[in-house]
């Protein structure tokens, strides 16, 4: 084992290190000083650890209870002799130990003695569970900054906050602003078509958005019970909505919602009447979903508020990330002087920030320094040039706790400003913009990051090496959280871990290894957060990007990341979407790092060199440049607007991508020749599904398709969170499920064999349900909410008037199809999915109908292997190793060219 270096970042003062020799080996251990004493992140005095935190006579867990440090030995080594260690990442006074969010299974342990949520609740104890989530949330990073933001709302329609990972931003922000005075529901005169004048209700709810419904549903409960609201019934304060799944009680004033979920109400709402305020949480993960938001919110506010009834609207940006003078500028109110234009490359008028180690020793001497120069914030209370506010707290610059390229961390930022074409100087007019900016300095728990002293030609072995080790030198609790791609690696590494459980001794604790995707139950996904139950075990999730942001992955204590992730590239050239592994951003590998300081002290294992960190991209590319923006068209379409190049974005896609956009959408009939939205691409908008799966529903209600529950029985379950199908991990493996899936599999494709799969489960008693898919292999879970999607799916269709009734749901009798209705079924399919087609070309192969590019049918389609007929139509494609079409189903080339012309 090679040398271990170690690199202290930060003074040492000559005689005042703390030499401890823990039983398993002597290890040095050095302090960081600073005359003296101690300095968190925020440069103030460290205090002493008291009882109950790390360092004092005992730790507590985030209900106040004591924890009995276990495990092999007391002491803390560094896993693998190849690391160079680095402190000093996000210290902060606050000792909380207090998660931001939680899941059914991570509430409290007396939320669980009450069983919160059933209809007989005891009060008493609701509000002993608020006296006591009063005493951590008091301890919060954001806490003392509640009168800030209640003040910059009161005096500014938006306000921007920038809260590290674990600061509370997230639980706390709603709380504090829905008993403001503005935030109440009001009857005003709203004046309508036709000159008539009405009394409308308006506001009363605030809306928080954020990207995964995973984390608005357990946001909405742990916000519930700090709050001491039920979360069932009919009455409560809090609420969520997702897709195909809400809680909306009487009285709701505060509402999580999934960025699509509020994007469908400004469908039918453009004005957002029932809301005072909309928090847009986690604006840094640049969905395309949140972007579109930041537009129409941006119209808003700069708008008359004539629909509104003169009421505005409060806007909220929340991000961990750590610059947001970009958004500053986007919201800021247009002035003759400004030369910003939304969506015209802002990055590049934008200066550079400071490198991780230049933050990390100024903040700690108490003097951060500023490259924000004229980008201060600029509204009246929140800082100046002195950076002093209005109420006399210390105001950080934006770029205090920014990262950049190292080539830039020495230049002069007022030097490199002027260097730049079209200087961003003029994007904000101090305290005249309308935007307020809250910076929220330092989380509850210090990290300490450990980069690899040499780059690594397998990280996978080297994170397997890294775990190891961990688990046998760190004591517990401490639970292990690993950053993978994909679903892959995850069950690669889940596999060698497995294999190294069983030859560990019964005097080390045992690991509970759980993957962590998006292709997992939504229920599997839930248990990687909760708690480990077992005694003397350790938790190690497996997972990817999925648990960057936003929900805690409760006992995490360590990190170890791999610096790269799946990402979706669109090729509009060639019309097709590549999955490739890419390096990471800075910003996401802060956020990764964050995980493991949330409920204590924590450790994060960079599998890469320090200088390979500095070469990282600043932030990630927002999906919106980098995806198939047809979604993104048909919404804006939908929502009024008529010329989506001049739509105000942050950043634009390429002109290409929205010519292929408005292509498809024409071949589909949602836009006309001139690029108007059709009635059918209005009715296409209306669906809580991708456009091309309303379309199908559309042309199965046509009279001469008359396939509408077929249909609704296939997109029911293309829309899981899950696979239905489980996927052979090995050539035996795939032989087993060919023979225990032969009675479903079907020749027609994989779209009839979904319709077979769901009917047959369907016509299923519910007792023998679960054999059933055992037996073939098959995702009960899947299955199961493919069942509750479908009957969701038919009453939106009722309300659509597509269908005339509702059939039950349950224990319906099953029949195949005739292949006459296989035919119609797969021609409905085609009037969405003509683009999506390839014909057998001369040489054996399949090309493209579109873009005459090579495909392949993807190993996973019951397709593979079979023989090729004259043409194919495919739901998904994805490039990896080469181009390949997935759940695919055989057509007839004149049916393609058919669809085509319409």
């Amino acid at each position: 084992m090679p040398e271990k270096v170690h690199v202290k970042f930060g003074d040492i003062v000559a005689g005042q290190e703390d030499t401890t020799i823990p039983d398993a080996g002597r290890k040095l251990k050095l302090s960081s000083l600073k005359n003296g004493v101690k300095r968190t992140r925020d440069g103030s005095p460290k205090s002493k650890p008291h009882a109950g935190l790390k360092g004092g006579p005992e730790q507590t867990d985030s209900s106040g209870t004591p924890e009995t440090t276990t495990g092999p030995t007391q002491a803390s080594h560094t896993p693998v002799g190849r690391i160079i260690k680095r402190n000093g990442v996000n210290k902060s006074s606050a000792k909380a130990a207090f998660t931001e969010t939680s899941s059914d299974g991570m509430r409290s342990s007396q939320h669980k003695r009450i069983g919160f949520g059933a209809e007989n609740i005891d009060r008493q104890k609701l509000h002993r569970i608020v006296q006591q989530h009063q005493i951590t949330r008091k301890l919060l990073p954001i806490w003392p900054k509640k009168e800030d933001i209640r003040h910059a709302l009161r005096e500014n329609d938006v306000l921007l906050i920038n809260g590290e990972t674990g600061s509370g931003k997230s639980t706390q922000v709603p709380q504090f602003l829905y008993t403001e005075p503005w935030c109440r529901r009001q009857m005003v005169p709203i004046h309508q078509d036709g000159g008539k004048t009405a009394e409308v209700s308006v506001g009363g709810i605030i809306a928080i958005t954020q990207p995964r419904r995973v984390a608005a549903t357990t946001l909405a409960r742990r916000v519930a019970s700090e709050m001491g609201s039920p979360f069932s019934g009919d009455i409560g304060e809090v609420g969520y909505a997702v897709r195909f799944d809400s809680f909306l009680p009487r009285g709701t004033k505060i509402k999580f919602v999934t960025e699509g979920m509020l994007l469908q109400e400004m469908l039918h709402d453009p004005y957002l009447r029932k809301y005072s305020a909309v928090i847009v949480d986690e604006i840094h993960e640049r969905s395309v979903d949140v972007d579109l938001i930041a537009g129409f919110l941006r119209n808003l506010v700069h708008g008359d508020n004539k629909g509104r009834g003169g009421v505005p609207l409060k806007v909220v940006i929340m991000s961990a990330t750590l610059d947001l003078r970009r958004i500053e500028a986007f919201f800021a109110k247009p002035t003759p002087a400004s030369r910003y234009t939304p969506g015209k490359d802002l990055r590049r008028n934008l200066a550079p920030r400071l490198s991780e180690d230049e933050v990390d020793g100024d903040l700690e001497s108490g003097h951060p320094k500023s490259t924000i120069g004229p980008f201060a914030a600029s509204w009246e209370g929140s800082g100046d040039s002195d950076g002093e506010t209005s109420s006399g707290n210390e105001v950080k610059s934006a770029s205090a706790a920014a990262i950049a390229p190292a080539k830039n961390a020495n230049r002069s930022d007022q030097s490199y400003i002027k260097d730049m074409p079209n200087s961003s100087a003029h994007l904000a007019e101090p305290g005249n913009n309308g935007v307020a900016i809250e910076y929220v300095r330092g989380r509850q728990y210090e990290v300490e990051i450990n980069y690899e002293a040499n780059p690594t030609p397998d990280y996978v072995h080297t994170i397997l090496q890294t775990v190891l080790q961990l688990h046998v030198t760190e004591p517990l609790p401490g639970d292990i959280l690993v950053f993978l791609t994909g679903q892959d690696e995850i069950e690669s590494l889940h596999s060698a871990l497995s294999d190294q459980a069983e030859k560990i001794g019964k005097t080390l604790p045992r690991m509970k290894i759980m993957p962590l995707y998006g292709a997992l139950p939504a229920a599997a996904q839930q248990e990687a957060f909760e708690k480990v139950k077992e005694k003397f075990t350790r938790k190690i999730v497996l997972a990817t990007n999925i648990a960057e942001t936003s929900v805690t992955v409760s006992g995490v204590r360590f990190v170890v990341d791999c610096g790269k992730s799946k990402v979706k590239q669109y090729r509009p050239r060639l019309g097709m979407e590549s999955l490739l592994a890419k390096p990471i951003s800075r910003v996401s590998a802060i956020q990764r790092a964050g995980r493991a300081g949330r409920e204590a002290k924590g450790k994060c294992f960079r599998i890469y060199t320090e200088e390979d960190f500095l070469r990282l991209d600043q932030d990630d590319l927002p999906e919106i440049l980098r995806s198939d923006v047809l979604e993104a068209v048909l919404k804006m379409k939908s929502r009024g607007v008529e010329d989506v190049t001049n739509f105000p974005l942050m950043d634009s896609p390429d002109i290409m991508a929205i010519q292929n956009a408005l292509k498809q959408l024409h071949i589909m009939g949602a836009v006309d020749d001139e690029g108007n939205i059709t009635n059918v691409g209005r009715k296409m908008a209306t669906f809580p599904l991708p456009a091309t799966y309303g379309r199908v529903l559309i042309a199965a209600a046509e009279p001469r398709s008359d396939i509408l529950l077929e249909a609704i029985d296939v997109i029911s379950c293309l829309t899981t969170d899950s696979e239905i199908f489980n996927q052979p991990k090995s050539e035996d493996d795939q032989e087993t499920i060919i023979e225990a899936r032969k009675d479903l599999m079907s020749t027609d494709g994989d779209i009839i064999t979904l319709l077979a799969v769901v009917g047959r489960y369907a016509s299923l008693p519910h007792a023998d349900r679960l054999d059933w898919c055992r037996q073939r292999l098959l995702a009960p879970r899947a299955l199961k909410m493919a069942l509750q999607i479908r009957q969701q799916l038919r009453q939106i269709c009722r309300q659509q008037q597509l269908l005339l009734e509702i059939s039950p749901a349950d224990s319906e009798h099953y029949e195949p199809l005739s292949p006459e209705k296989v035919v119609v079924l797969l021609k409905t399919f085609l009037t969405a999915f003509a683009a999506k087609t390839a014909i057998l070309a001369p040489d054996g192969n399949y090309v493209m109908a579109v873009g005459r590019n090579p495909i392949a049918v993807h190993p996973s389609s019951v397709l593979f292997g079979r023989k090729k007929s004259e043409a194919i139509m495919f739901l998904e494609h994805v490039f990896t190793t080469k181009n390949y079409a997935k759940k695919v189903s055989p057509v007839q080339a004149d049916w393609i060219e058919e669809a085509l012309m319409i």
